[in-house]
């Protein structure tokens, strides 16, 4: 029993101390949960949330269904792998359970298959000895071959021979309303099949362009790919492995470093297809045994009708979806078409498929085959979690047909006549016949790897997101509702972790300031009898918090409780001048840092996160190292201030030199066993610290001396700006008090500080700018009223007579100027006459 934060709240409300956490024995834990029901979604109960009710107290069994590897995973697998992850801890770590979390990793696959054969073909065919032309040929005819595959419009019955020269053409003609953001048939919104046609167009347009410079290879091969596969696939030798097996390792590592990185935790079991085979030919066979499937040519295929007949409930997740003939044909695979086998029924699916040439093949009583897609999950998740389990979960691309074959499969495996159907699954952690657990919508259609619309995990994280954040986006929606990520969430989300940000870095400097230890665990609760606006606020997030957490693990509404008792622990902080109203602050932010540490939001944090704000990286280092090499970047800076002050010579700043000893404070804060080296750090930060202050007090005095003044100000704003920022070090100026002093990651000021320069040098260049259009409207006012009024009309050849004044009289053709005209000339006139008097007044009218 890691922890029962949830349980204090109804503490409370008794008027009952909460007992220390560590102390809670599992029975009183289950009594409470009891008392107190959590509910979910359940997928095979569609509607309200039901109770929560695990098979054994205090544990949980869980199977989560893992990648396919055969490319990086994006943010569609982030949402779904990251919302287990929170669940799971909130489970584990806010509700107690013991969770045994398995996940799979599929490594035998139709498009494991697809890829790892096409890129070894693609990879022999690079070896080849081919002239410009007769590569030049070999593209044009796989150009027109995925345009006949994947974009028939382009090459309609009747139509000279497509090549790369009509190619722009024929695809505006054909594809131009779907390019513009329409649909295929005029009607609707664009989904999925647009977005592949823009996958094959872009694809088109590369090789296209690789025609037109004669550039072999480069830009053609996502068209050459599946041209050589249609060539060759059935010469390559598939009884080396390697060529699957070495796609598939590669991409569960790259898995299991992006998981590593959004602080995703360790599944208690792994399993992989390729390890399970005979368990998978021994599970098929109890089926056939049981008359739930049959064997045909080398093929094995679930049968429906006498698993419905047997009293069996088929398509328990989708079963609106059950005679959807898309859905079928895309959950048995592309490689599947041609099988060879005779089904009874369209809808009967693959337990074992009988492998062609250019697949891999394990020996079976039907032949060389190969498992079904669906049979490898019941396999391992029953051989791993038995014949009924608590939590299955998984992605709505998922539900049909692999979830919905899944379950029946397995129901079927672990059928008894006369008992009934048999329940494998207690709760699906998916949503309503809608949306799904891990749904990601992109623009109308699903991120997906098939569709190349997607952003992979590496370079969100290299570009986009910190796995913080990424979390924090998921947390503000429901696990399971659909999500479309948007700039206002984005900000909501920005918004939300920087003033945590702030909450912890402030409340950490001000416990500092005071003297405060930070490492002892504070709590302050309404049975202390400590009647105070903010520990009743804390006592009321810890209700609501509770409430959320039991509704179905509702996160949206949790990050509002967090968010709405920190900006009221701001206010409160702001309000008090005492150093006393530091404790129910400090209490507030350790509980605070307890529930982000649930939610995973702290990779430097371990249960029971009784911390105070997010784990510091520096002092998570300082913990390996030596006291004094950790703190030789903080003596050194101080060293630094101490030998530059001593250089101005202020009379002013010799007392403070001289009663600072950052060296003896250390060495006592070293003694204690400290370990932290924000604390180990803080004797010289708070010595440099105070020079400065020195500094900025003797400013005032230093009036008759404007150059030592510019050199202290100078020097005061280089410690703070350069000096501290690059250890990650903010001093926050205060009236009449020391600086506060500010750990924050360098990074994060550097950053600040190079957009507050640029800030500063864009400001000065339009400054710049408009002294310099200023001079140049002086210039031209002045040219201007330069001429006489008298000889401003003189030099246009509109007219051929002027008055005494230099009035025209007569235009170009003889007329008379027109009386209109005239008027306005005057004006004109009048308003030189001015500025030249202004002339000759400023500058005597001289040149």
């Amino acid at each position: 029993m890691r922890s029962i934060a949830g349980i204090r709240p109804f503490f409370s409300s008794l008027k009952l101390r909460p007992i220390a956490i560590a102390s809670q024995p599992p029975r009183f834990f289950r009594f409470y949960s009891r008392m107190v029901p959590i509910t979910v979604h359940n997928s095979l109960k569609p509607g309200a949330p039901v109770p929560f009710v695990p098979k054994t107290d205090g544990q949980i069994s869980w199977y989560a269904c893992g990648p396919t590897t055969y490319d990086l995973s994006h943010l569609g697998h982030a949402r779904n792998y990251l919302s287990n992850d929170i669940i799971r801890r909130i489970l584990q770590d806010y509700f107690g359970y013991e969770v045994n979390f398995v996940m799979n990793y599929t490594d035998v696959d139709d498009k494991i298959i697809i890829k790892a054969r096409r890129q070894r073909l693609l990879d022999l065919e690079k070896e080849k000895s081919y002239n410009p032309e007769q590569l030049r040929e070999l593209v044009s005819k796989a150009f027109q071959a995925y345009a006949q595959s994947n974009l028939e419009l382009l090459v309609a019955e009747g139509q000279p021979e497509l090549d790369e020269n009509n190619y722009q053409e024929r695809k505006d003609a054909a594809y131009g309303k779907v390019l513009a953001g329409g649909t295929l048939t005029g009607e609707g919104k664009p989904g999925d099949p647009e977005a592949k046609t823009k996958m094959h167009l872009n694809n088109m347009d590369s090789a296209a362009k690789s025609l037109q410079t004669s550039s072999g290879f480069d830009g053609a091969e996502d068209i050459l790919l599946p041209y050589l596969d249609s060539l060759y696939k059935e010469t390559i030798d598939t009884s080396d492995q390697t060529i699957f097996t070495d796609l598939t390792q590669r991409m569960e590592k790259a898995f299991n470093d992006d998981m590593a990185a959004l602080n995703v935790l360790e599944p208690t079991a792994v399993t992989r297809v390729t390890e399970y085979v005979p368990q998978i030919v021994s599970f098929v066979e109890q089926i056939i045994q049981k008359g739930f499937a049959y064997e045909a040519n080398g093929s094995v295929y679930f049968d429906i009708v006498a698993f419905e007949k047997a009293g069996n409930t088929y398509a328990r997740l989708r079963p609106e979806s059950r005679n959807d003939k898309a859905l079928q044909e895309e959950g048995e695979g592309s490689l599947s078409k041609s099988s060879g086998g005779q089904k009874k029924h369209d809808a009967d699916f693959a337990l074992w498929k009988r492998s062609k040439p250019g697949e891999p093949y394990w020996a079976s009583p039907w032949g060389q085959g190969r498992p079904g897609w669906h049979i490898e999950c019941s396999v391992m998740a029953s051989d791993k979690l038995g014949d009924n389990m608590d939590i299955h979960s998984g992605g709505i691309d998922l539900a049909f047909p692999h979830h919905d074959n899944e379950l029946a499969q397995s129901e079927a495996f672990f059928h008894q006549c006369g008992k009934g159907e048999h329940t494998w699954v207690n709760y699906f952690l998916a949503t309503d016949l809608v949306k799904h657990m891990g749904h990601l919508s992109i623009a109308g259609s699903k991120m997906s790897k098939s569709l190349k619309n997607f952003q992979t995990i590496q370079d969100a994280l290299g570009t986009t997101y910190t796995a913080r954040n990424m979390r924090i986006v998921f947390l503000m929606g429901r696990w399971n509702d659909g999500v479309e990520i948007s700039a206002d969430m984005r900000k909501q989300a920005d918004n939300w972790e920087n003033t945590l940000d702030n909450f912890f870095t402030n409340i950490k400097a001000k416990l500092a300031e005071a003297g405060v230890p930070t490492d002892e665990v504070k709590d302050l609760s309404l049975a202390d009898g400590a009647r105070n606006s903010l520990v009743e606020d804390l006592e009321q997030a810890k209700k609501d918090l509770d409430t959320a957490l039991r509704n179905s693990f509702d996160t949206p509404n949790a990050m509002q409780v967090i968010l709405r008792l920190v900006r009221n622990a701001n206010i409160y902080m702001n309000d008090k001048a005492t150093s006393s109203y530091l404790q129910p602050v400090e209490t507030v932010a350790r509980w605070v840092t307890t529930i982000v540490g649930i939610f995973g939001l702290d990779a430097a944090a371990k249960p029971p996160y009784n911390g105070l704000g997010w784990g510091s990286t520096a002092a998570a280092a300082g913990a390996n190292i030596d006291p004094r090499t950790a703190i030789k970047p903080y003596a050194a800076a101080y060293e630094k201030v101490k030998a530059d002050v001593q250089a101005l010579n202020l009379s002013a700043t010799q007392s403070v030199l001289a009663q600072q000893s950052p060296e003896t404070e250390f060495a006592e804060v070293e003694k204690s066993g400290e370990k932290n080296v924000e604390k180990l750090a803080l004797p010289y930060l708070r010595a440099t610290s105070r020079l400065r202050d020195e500094l900025r007090a003797v400013v005032s005095t230093l009036g008759s001396e404007p150059q030592v003044k510019q050199a202290v100000l100078a020097l005061s704003d280089r410690i703070r700006d350069y000096d501290l920022t690059d250890l990650g070090v903010q001093l926050d100026d205060q009236t009449d008090k020391p600086s506060l002093i500010k750990f924050v990651p360098a990074a994060k000021l550097i950053a600040a500080r190079d957009e507050k320069a640029s800030l500063l040098a864009e400001k000065a260049r339009q400054k710049e700018e408009a002294r310099k259009a200023r001079e140049k409207a002086e210039e031209e006012k002045w040219a201007k009223a330069k001429v006489a009024p008298q000889d401003m009309f003189k030099s246009d050849t509109k007219y051929t007579e002027w008055d005494a004044d230099g009035l025209p009289i007569k235009l170009a053709d003889g007329n008379e100027v027109p009386k209109s005209q005239v008027k306005k000339l005057k004006k004109d006139w009048d308003r030189q006459k001015k500025l030249h008097e202004e002339y000759l007044a400023k500058f005597g009218g001289k040149a």
